[in-house]
């Protein structure tokens, strides 16, 4: 009888792209976003969470930062469109973030962005607002 011995080789293949992703939580900056006049002159703290989706599979193999996004340079993106400009709503921020990060960056497939606002000037107890926007690259 023989033994068993290791099995055998098996190719893999990649998991569709849709499943790589760089992940970037809650990148705090201080800013002056919102409708109302106090919140242009007082300013807040905003929380920026992205997602980026793309192939990983070519900078795994390899490890060389070029196959990828640079997550160093994703966040900086981010944080200049958030303290450099002023957006009456945290709607219009992550839009802008999503689109000049899907044509600053051509591996993107598609971006995740959430800003969270835990100051919003809501007469209620809770604990803040937030957006969550996905946009993928067509084609």
């Amino acid at each position: 009888m023989r033994s068993p011995g290791p099995p055998p080789a098996q190719e893999t293949a990649p998991l569709p792209e849709a499943l790589d992703r760089i992940l970037i939580h809650r990148l705090a900056v201080f800013a002056r976003h919102g409708v109302l006049p106090e919140e242009e002159v007082l300013g807040q703290r905003f929380y920026l969470s992205l997602e980026a989706h793309l192939d990983l599979g070519e900078a795994g193999r390899s490890d060389e930062i070029a196959a990828t996004v640079s997550y160093a340079d994703l966040a900086g993106l981010a944080h200049r469109i958030a303290t450099e400009r002023r957006f009456r709503l945290i709607e219009a921020l992550a839009e802008t973030i999503a689109q000049e990060a899907l044509a600053a960056f051509p591996t993107l497939r598609g971006l995740t962005v959430r800003i969270d606002k835990p100051g919003a000037p809501v007469p209620l107890v809770l604990d803040g607002v937030a957006v969550e926007i996905t946009r993928m690259r067509r084609g």
